[in-house]
């Protein structure tokens, strides 16, 4: 029996902080220089201490890796070079043992050359029945030899390839990608089965590979323009965001409901706009979509308060909660998107954490990492790197594997050489040089997240109240006695006056004593900032150290107190308390 949820009693889904694990990069357990699941597991305390609530592993199933495994041969095996079916089980149970959910990838809209139902497909020609299962079409020309319709592949090109028999098949990303069709029966019949494979497993639900691209549009008509499709982009199509999805995700979400212990469904949907992304998640459809519209802001007041605003806007009505991320496995890390350095990373980490509603987390975010900009060509396996005219290929340089320990590579990734370089320079980032520093980009992330746990006016919710505050700074308050100001400018900012009577966390390292007025000058017997290097690290339930600041003294770990208002350091987010 499922449980009900009321609106004091949201849904876990509602507040959680799910971390987004890219096996490939995350560890390496059999030393063979690819993450693994059995290094995903040697790792999950570290994620249970970081203070996550979900992990999201991208696909380890069955695949011949055309693109970093969303290329599925078969969708209830394990891929030799990720483990067998018992490592993923051994996964599960472990991270439920430490308190933690699993949410896998499925990726419905296509599937990889190599499944069987392709391979038959290609093998019995024109005509077969079992072409129906995907889009084979005649081509246009007077022998064919033009594509059906004028679309294309996300990762350039057209969106169709000719078979030797002179029939033509769909794949909106990859050839070795091909298209479901969606209409057919056998097709839905599948996928249901596929969750129930995976639900009896024992996973907490699933993100939804392309959510958006399963049903195309009657007829398959042309696009009609030649502007290249984006990766995240919101342009108005016909292969996507078709109103025909959405009886897909009733049906799936009704295989969700039969389990017990909150199953949920993610969607990973590119809709034009935020209205139409909440379509996804009405009450008997998927429990949350991703906000790409959010991702694609740039660190900039104004821009982030209009689409903070249309995304609670949207989600409220359809009573889902609005999803808030930074980085993934498909884009430029935010440290280096949004420009600005760490600091700015930090603080647009801080500004999201604040939000309403559930917060996604991309492996090697809370270390600080930046993209890896110069892999040489030799080494890149992004499928759009290779194909004229599409993405910018460079989806590699987020995906280099993350380090752990030690001064040189692999830092502990595994006992070879990675199967992506990392960086000479990586060794200040790892895990164990940043663990008990408390001016590190990996303490602030625990600390946050232990705060997320514990306080009121953190966490679920569907609104946040606007408050007066300078040109190029975002003020709000949150109900629970939460108040969050973010600088987004490159100078520092007076505010008017005080935002609350203390401040629990500010995104900007500790100031040293020379960048403090005198009065205000920190002691070893009243610290400033957080505990020391040789203190534990935080945990939900002991934060008592955080009350030492107070409305009379030094705003923690930056934000100096003038006369009745505060100074913001430029790209600076804080926590106050009321």
């Amino acid at each position: 029996m499922t449980t009900q949820h009321t609106p004091s009693s949201p849904g876990w889904w509602h507040d959680a902080v799910i971390y987004q694990v890219y096996p490939r990069s995350f560890a390496d357990g059999n030393g063979d220089g690819m993450g693994d699941l059995a290094g995903i597991r040697s790792r999950l305390p570290y994620l249970r201490d970081l203070g996550v609530d979900a992990v999201w592993l991208s696909p380890f199933y069955a695949s011949p890796q055309a693109d970093g495994g969303y290329d599925v041969a078969d969708y209830r095996a394990i891929d030799p070079m990720f483990g067998t079916l018992p490592d993923a089980e051994a996964v599960i149970a472990d991270a439920h043992d430490l308190g933690l959910r699993i949410i896998v990838d499925i990726v419905p809209n296509h599937c990889s050359d190599q499944h069987e139902w392709f391979r038959r497909a290609v093998a019995e020609g024109p005509g077969s029945t079992a072409r129906e299962r995907f889009h084979f079409r005649k081509g246009r020309g007077r022998n064919g030899e033009l594509p059906p319709n004028d679309w294309e592949s996300i990762f350039g090109g057209p969106a169709w390839t000719r078979l030797p028999d002179g029939e033509w098949y769909l794949h909106l990303f990859a050839p070795e990608q091909p298209d479901f069709n969606w209409e057919h029966p056998a097709v839905q019949d599948e996928f249901r089965s596929i969750l129930r494979f995976w639900l009896d497993l024992g996973v907490d639900g699933f993100r939804v590979d392309v959510a958006h691209g399963l049903v195309k549009a009657p007829g398959l008509p042309d696009m009609g323009h030649g502007e290249q499709l984006k990766l995240l982009g919101n342009q108005v199509l016909p292969f996507f965001d078709q109103d025909g999805v959405h009886a897909v995700y009733r049906a799936w979400r009704a295989v969700l409901e039969e389990y017990a212990g909150d199953r949920i469904a993610v969607a990973e949907a590119w809709a034009p706009t935020t209205a139409r992304t909440a379509l996804y998640v009405r009450p008997d459809e998927l429990h949350q979509a991703f906000n790409f519209h959010y991702l694609n802001t740039s660190w900039d007041a104004d821009r982030l308060r209009t689409v903070i605003d249309e995304s609670l806007d949207s989600m409220r009505p359809v009573g889902a909660p609005a999803t808030w991320v930074l980085s993934n496995h498909d884009v430029v890390r935010h440290r280096t998107r949004l420009g600005g350095g760490l600091d700015r990373a930090r603080a647009a980490a801080l500004l999201m954490l604040a939000l309403p509603g559930s917060a996604y987390l991309y492996q090697g975010e809370e270390l600080g990492l930046p993209e890896v900009l110069d892999l040489p060509d030799e080494v890149r396996q992004d499928p759009s790197f290779f194909r004229a005219n599409g993405q910018d290929g460079l989806r590699d340089g987020c995906r280099v594997p993350i380090p752990w320990s030690g001064d040189e590579p692999p830092y502990g990734f595994g006992a070879a050489d990675p199967w992506l370089p990392q960086p000479a320079d990586w060794a200040p980032l790892t895990v164990q040089a940043q663990t008990g520093d408390p001016d590190s980009t990996l303490e602030l992330y625990r600390t946050a997240l232990a705060l997320r746990r514990t306080h009121p006016g953190l966490g679920a919710g569907d609104a946040v109240e606007w408050l007066d505050a300078p040109d190029g700074v975002l003020a709000f308050r949150r109900p629970g006695g939460l108040v969050c100001t973010a600088n987004t400018t490159g100078a520092a900012v007076t505010l008017p006056e005080r935002p609350g009577r203390r401040v629990l966390i500010s995104s900007l390292s500790s100031l040293s004593s020379s960048d403090l007025p005198p009065s205000v000058t920190p002691s070893p017997s009243h610290p400033a900032s957080s505990p020391s290097p040789h203190d534990p690290s935080p945990s939900p339930a002991d934060l008592s150290y955080l009350s030492n600041t107070d409305s009379d003294e030094l705003v923690a770990h930056g934000g100096v107190l003038v006369a009745q208002g505060c100074v913001i350091p430029a790209d600076t987010t804080i926590w106050w308390e009321e």
